[in-house]
């Protein structure tokens, strides 16, 4: 097999259905949806068989529990990836609206209109419910979509779209709207992303040795989705037992995705009170506890966290802790280590609180609120094709309305200039 050869052929498919996408209309795009979650549930059992090919090959190879996590798939999970396609159907169309109209002194009418995007190509890893996300996301808004998913994953991603592209097709989707590469050599990626003649947009979404690659190789433009150094950070007016559960969640709820906790930061006036509650519960977890003197002094299991702590995303059952001496310091903690993805304050004092939403410049911010909400589905987006950490074209959750670009419809009567 030619992958070079191979990459450009799935290239020119996905240019020519994605003109067949945008003339699509909402009723289409969304029988084709539905038809889609329909043929999701109809095909779990091989779905979820599929996904014990990947499980066993995954746990022998020493992945971790909480990637094990992002990897497993079983009938809600499958059910929960139909059911995240029907909300997309109840959701507005975000192709086709006005975003802004103006009639200039010469008569002529100037419409700023939004458009599908194109052509998204998506590379991904671990998670196989984003294949079913991100095509149908790409397909409700007008565009045709390249998927490249990980290796560990590869069995679950080409069953998920086998059923998905057999439902699509029977309800009248263009062929070759939704595409997966099912080549797992990394050559793949570095073709598909220096494809800038047919791909419009990729959207890269894994660990940082795959973010670099793909941005040291390509030639089309990048919304990142990358780490998640996620904050908590408990202010001395925080309701202590409140914090212990957010705390709680952040971390352990399910520690293996992007919005987990990553880093504890702590006020020093309520450490002492703080710290020994919220440290037994995450040993009743097993969770490695990583943290400064302070830290190590209320928490003895707690080990010494280095410099390098401060700015890793774990994904697994291990925090770093932190006592800072106040917001400024929690603030400065967050600008120098954080990735900009979200962040958190527990406070009562509504000074500290607007201090703290207004001068986080991450793309999402919560006050007295687990970071685990961070998501498509818990923000009404229906699903996501990831959490964009980039300040430019999409931030935060990359929901439909992202997934569209705009154009000027300048309307006249013959004018001339």
């Amino acid at each position: 097999m030619d992958i070079k050869e191979t990459i450009l052929e799935i290239g020119r498919k996905a240019r020519q259905a994605s003109r067949a996408m945008a003339k699509l209309d909402t009723q289409s795009k969304n029988a084709c949806l539905s038809a889609m979650a329909d043929t999701l549930e109809k095909y779990s059992s091989l779905i979820i068989a599929a996904n014990a090919i990947d499980m066993k090959e995954a746990e022998t190879s020493g992945l971790s529990a909480a990637m094990l996590d992002r990897l497993m798939l079983d009938e809600k999970r499958v059910n929960d990836m139909a059911n995240a396609i029907r909300t997309l159907v109840i959701l507005d169309d975000p192709a086709g609206r006005v975003l802004s109209s103006k009639t200039r002194p010469n008569g002529l009418v100037i419409q700023k209109v939004s458009v599908p995007i194109g052509v998204v190509g998506i590379i991904y890893e671990s998670r196989p419910n984003v294949t079913s996300d991100a095509a149908t996301l790409c397909i409700k808004a007008g565009n045709a979509c390249i998927l490249r998913g990980g290796k560990e994953a590869l069995n679950s991603n080409l069953a998920i779209a086998k059923a998905l592209m057999e439902g699509g097709k029977a309800a009248g989707l263009p062929e070759n709207a939704m595409q997966v590469i099912p080549i797992t050599d990394r050559e793949a990626i570095k073709h598909l992303v220096q494809m800038d003649q047919y791909l419009d947009v990729i959207v890269p979404r894994g660990g940082h040795q795959l973010i670099e690659m793909i941005l040291d190789n390509s030639r089309v433009p990048i919304i990142k989705h990358a780490h998640g150094v996620c904050h908590i950070y408990v202010d001395e007016s925080a309701d202590l037992e409140e914090a212990v559960q957010i705390a709680v969640n952040a971390k352990c709820q399910r520690p293996g995705v992007c919005n987990a906790m990553e880093t504890l930061l702590v006020h020093k006036n309520v450490a002492a009170a703080f710290l020994p509650k919220v440290g037994a519960e995450y040993l009743t977890r097993h969770v490695e506890m990583r943290g400064d003197e302070a830290t190590r002094a209320l928490i003895p299991t707690a080990i010494t966290a280095t410099r390098e702590d401060w700015s890793t995303e774990y994904l697994d059952y291990i925090l770093s802790i932190r006592v800072v001496d106040d917001l400024d310091s929690a603030i400065d903690h967050i600008a120098e280590y954080g990735s900009g993805h979200s962040d958190a304050i527990l406070t009562n004092d509504t000074a500290h609180a607007e201090r703290f939403l207004n001068e986080v410049n991450s793309a999402a911010v919560y006050l007295n609120a687990s970071t685990r909400f961070t998501d498509g589905g818990e923000f009404g987006l229906g699903a996501e094709i990831g959490i964009s950490t980039d300040k430019l074209h999409a931030r935060g959750p990359m929901g439909l309305e992202e997934l569209n670009t705009y154009k000027y419809v300048i309307r006249g009567n013959g004018q001339i200039r």
